[in-house]
C-alpha cells in the first residue's frame, strides 16, 4: 500500500510542480521571516561586536550541516535512494530502516567527536591574536550548540522520508516552531539581569547557558515536530542492523558528501578568519547579511527543489534523460524569472534595508549601514547560487556525489585567494563587503562549471532557451533599478527608521513593478506559472 501511494503521489506532482512548491511558500515564507527576526532580536539586545561574533561563530560550526546537508545534499542523495526503494516488496521499509539507523550511528558519533574537539574548532574559526572576538566565549557556545549536529542530520533524514512520498508540509512548517522556540529564549535572555562575562569567561554563566542550551533546544523541537506526519504516513522506525547491499551505494554517495562539507569548512574557515582579524562584528554582519541573500531563494528556491527532486530522482531511475532535462530547465528558468528581479531589488535597496532592520537598540547606523551595503553587493548571486543548487538536485537523483565535490573543489580554490586578498588590500571595516561580493563571484563560477559538467553527462540543455530568459529578466531587473534609483534622489536619506522604512517601500515597490511589468510586456512564458503561484498564495493568505 505505502508503496502504491508513493507511486501515485510521484503520478500527481508531474503536472502540477507549480502547485506542490506553491504549498510550501508560505511555511517556507514563514521559516524565513520567523528565522531571521530572532536574528535581528539578537543583534538589537546585543549590538554588534564582540559577544554576537563569538555566538554567531559558534553557531557556524553547527549550521554547516543546516546550510549543506539538510540544505539539500544529503536529503538529495537520501531521497532518491528511498524513492527507488518504493519498488521492494514491502515498500522500502526495512531498506529505510536500515538507512536510518546506520545515518543516525554515525551522526551520534559524529556529534560527540565534535563537541569533544570544540576548542580545537574554536582554533580554526577565530585568529585569537586579533581581540576581534573571543575564543573562550566561543568554545563556550561551541559546548553548547555543537550537539545541534545530531538534531539537523536527524531532520534531514526524517524529511528525506517524507519528501519522498511527496509530503512537504511538515518539513517546511517544523522551522517555524525552531524559530519561536529561540524567540522565546531570547525573550528570557532579554529579562535577566547583567551581560555574559567576557573576562573571565564562565561557563555557568546563566546568560550564556541560556542563550546556548535554548537555541539548542529549538533544533531538538523542529525534528520531533517530524514525528506526527511519519505516523500519518505508516511509518515505524526499528532498529535494523541487517545488511543491505545498497548501503554501499549510500556510504560511497556519503563519503563524497563528506568530502564536499570538508571542502566547504575550508571556505568557511579562512572566511571566519579573515572576517575576525577585520574590525569587529563582521562575523555577525556577514552571518545576518548572508541571511538576508538566503531570505528570497529560501521561499522560492527551496519550494521549488524540494517538489521537483522527486520527480528529477523518478526520471534519472527510468534513465528519462528527456525529462531529467525537461525538468532543469524548467527550473533554470523559473528561477530567473523569479530571482533576477529580486536580485535588482536589493542591489537598489541593500543600504536602506540594513538601516530599516538593524538600526535600533545595541546596534548604530554605520554597522546597519554597513551590513546594507554588503548585502547590495552580493545580491547579484542570488540566481547563480539558486542554479548551483538546483544543478547539484540532478547530480544526486543521477546517484553522482563526486561531480559535485569536485565543483566545490574549484569553487573553493578560486574563493580563497581572493578572500585573503580582500583581508589584505580591502580597509578592514570593508572587508565583510568585499568577502559577500566573493562568495557571488564563487557561485557563478559554480553555475557555469555545473552547466558545462551536465552539458557533458546530458547533451542538450535547452541552454539558449535559459540564456534568453536570463537575459530578459536582467533586462527587466535592470529597467527596475532604473526606476528605483531615481527615486531614491528625491527620497529622504535613509538615516532613521522612519526615513529608511519610507525610502525602502517606494524603492521596492518601484523596481518590483517595473521589473516584472517589463516581463510581462515582453510576454515571457515562464511568468505565467510565477504569478499564479503569487496569486494562490495571496488567496491563501
Amino acid at each position: 500500500m505505502e508503496q502504491d501511494a508513493g507511486q501515485g503521489a510521484g503520478k500527481q506532482a508531474v503536472p502540477s510542480l507549480a502547485k506542490a512548491s506553491g504549498s510550501m511558500a508560505i511555511a517556507t515564507l514563514t521559516s524565513r521571516v520567523t528565522g531571521f527576526g530572532w536574528k535581528i532580536m539578537l543583534t538589537w539586545l546585543v549590538g554588534i561586536g564582540v559577544v554576537n561574533d563569538s555566538f554567531t561563530i559558534a553557531n557556524t560550526m553547527p549550521n554547516i550541516v543546516f546550510e549543506l546537508l539538510l540544505g539539500g545534499v544529503l536529503a538529495s542523495i537520501v531521497v532518491p535512494l528511498l524513492v527507488r526503494s518504493q519498488d521492494d516488496p514491502d515498500g522500502g521499509q526495512a531498506y529505510t530502516n536500515r538507512l536510518l539507523t546506520v545515518g543516525m550511528t554515525g551522526l551520534l558519533v559524529g556529534t560527540v567527536l565534535a563537541v569533544a574537539a570544540a576548542p580545537l574548532f574554536t582554533g580554526l574559526y577565530v585568529d585569537g591574536s586579533t581581540g576581534k572576538a573571543n575564543p573562550e566565549l566561543v568554545t563556550a557556545f561551541a559546548y553548547l550548540l555543537l550537539p545541534e549536529i545530531l538534531f539537523y542530520g536527524l531532520f534531514a533524514l526524517l524529511s528525506a522520508i517524507l519528501q519522498a512520498r511527496h509530503v512537504f508540509g511538515p518539513t517546511a512548517w517544523a522551522p517555524v516552531v525552531n524559530n519561536l522556540v529561540i524567540m522565546a529564549t531570547l525573550v528570557v535572555y532579554a529579562v535577566l539581569p547583567g551581560e555574559i562575562s567576557l573576562d573571565p569567561v564562565q561557563m555557568g554563566d546563566l546568560k550564556l547557558l541560556v542563550l546556548g542550551i535554548g537555541t539548542t533546544l529549538g533544533i531538538v523541537v523542529q525534528s520531533a515536530m517530524l514525528l506526527p506526519a511519519l505516523r500519518r504516513i505508516g511509518f515505524a522506525f526499528r532498529w535494523n542492523w541487517g545488511f543491505d547491499a545498497r548501503l554501499r551505494e549510500f556510504g560511497g554517495l556519503a563519503l563524497w558528501i563528506l568530502g564536499y562539507v570538508a571542502i566547504s569548512q575550508v571556505g568557511m574557515v579562512v572566511t571566519q578568519r579573515v572576517l575576525t582579524a577585520a574590525a569587529a562584528g563582521g562575523a555577525s554582519i556577514y552571518a545576518n547579511a548572508w541571511l538576508l541573500f538566503q531570505l528570497p531563494y529560501g521561499v522560492i528556491g527551496v519550494s521549488l527543489l524540494t517538489a521537483i527532486l522527486p520527480r528529477m530522482s523518478k526520471a534519472a531511475a527510468a534513465n528519462d534523460i528527456d525529462r531529467l532535462v525537461d525538468d532543469l530547465s524548467t527550473g533554470s528558468r523559473l528561477s530567473a524569472v523569479m530571482l533576477v528581479p529580486i536580485s535588482a531589488v536589493l542591489t537598489v535597496t541593500g543600504t536602506t534595508i540594513g538601516v530599516a532592520l538593524f538600526n535600533g537598540g545595541a546596534t548604530d547606523l554605520a554597522d546597519a549601514q554597513r551590513l546594507g551595503t554588503a548585502l547590495a553587493f552580493s545580491a547579484f548571486g542570488l540566481l547563480p547560487y539558486a542554479l548551483v543548487m538546483l544543478q547539484l538536485r540532478v547530480f544526486y537523483a543521477m546517484k553522482d556525489a563526486r561531480t559535485p565535490t569536485l565543483i566545490m573543489v574549484v569553487m573553493t580554490a578560486v574563493k580563497i585567494p581572493l578572500i585573503y586578498l580582500c583581508g589584505a588590500v580591502v580597509r578592514p571595516d570593508q572587508v565583510v563587503i568585499a568577502v559577500l561580493l566573493v562568495n557571488s563571484l564563487t557561485y557563478v563560477v559554480g553555475a557555469v562549471l555545473g552547466q558545462m559538467w551536465l552539458w557533458v553527462r546530458l547533451g542538450n540543455l535547452h541552454s539558449k532557451k535559459i540564456i534568453r530568459v536570463i537575459a530578459v529578466s536582467v533586462l527587466a531587473g535592470g529597467a527596475g533599478m532604473l526606476v528605483a534609483w531615481l527615486a531614491g534622489r528625491v527620497l529622504p536619506d535613509a538615516v532613521s527608521l522612519v526615513t529608511a522604512w519610507v525610502t525602502l517601500v517606494v524603492q521596492g515597490v518601484l523596481a518590483s513593478v517595473v521589473a516584472f511589468g517589463v516581463l510581462a510586456a515582453l510576454r515571457v512564458p515562464e511568468l505565467r506559472p510565477a504569478t499564479s503561484r503569487i496569486t494562490r498564495l495571496v488567496r491563501r493568505g
